[in-house]
């Protein structure tokens, strides 16, 4: 588990990430222009930890400590990666506060610290082991809300959403997009406090099932 840092150490972890982050280049949502179907709604492709936005969601586990694999290529170990030690820290005091671990469709809040973005909304997607069910896509749909709810109670005007669950979690990519517009669009019709919400996807396979859907 984390331990006390030393003010000296995040002084220059906070100045070593920073500069790494900026040398990656950064993308302001503001610069990004909305769908047709939506003008509160947005796709983008690119690294979401490059992302200048209110908050971008973390395809957490149920942890929600990072990931325990070092160098792992998941969302989840490059935002802590990128972030810095003292989102750990956080996470840690949230989940020793809380006494258990955090249920599948359910949402946190922590701050960003050291990427460009405020805030970081994490959550833990349902993992498809076998078949598909209705209570993963019941949980799926979840983990879109419970972070939207969150966001707008905290003030956040703009969020980016990774592909929650369709990486290593095997929910497949087509019904999760699906999943994610749908729940979306309903949560837009009947709330004005968020003002963009942006799909961030990554692989090619993702923009063109985003594309057709929105």
């Amino acid at each position: 588990m984390p331990k006390e840092i030393s003010e000296e150490f995040l002084s220059v972890q906070d100045e070593y990430l920073q500069a790494e982050n900026m040398a990656q280049g950064i993308t302001d949502v503001n610069s990004l222009q909305p769908c047709s179907i939506n003008e509160r709604i947005y796709l983008w492709q690119g690294d979401i930890t490059t992302l200048k936005i209110d908050a971008i969601t973390n395809p957490a586990n149920k942890g929600m400590l990072g990931c325990f694999q070092p160098l792992h290529n998941c969302a989840d170990n490059i935002i802590h990666s990128k972030s810095g030690i003292r989102l750990r820290q956080t996470c840690h005091h949230i989940m020793k506060k809380q006494g258990h671990e955090d249920p599948t469709g359910q949402a946190k809040i922590t701050p960003a610290y050291n990427l460009p973005c405020r805030y970081i909304l994490h959550t833990v997607g349902p993992i498809v082991q076998d078949r598909l069910t209705k209570e993963h896509e019941r949980l799926l749909a979840s983990c879109y809300l419970s972070c939207l709810k969150l966001a707008e109670e905290s003030g956040v005007e703009s969020i980016a959403f990774c592909c929650i669950s369709t990486g290593v979690f095997m929910f497949p990519n087509e019904r999760a997009a699906e999943i994610a517009v749908k729940t979306v669009k309903e949560y837009l019709d009947c709330h004005d406090g968020i003002k963009k919400i942006v799909f961030n996807v990554y692989k090619e396979i993702d923009l063109e099932i985003y594309q057709h859907l929105l």
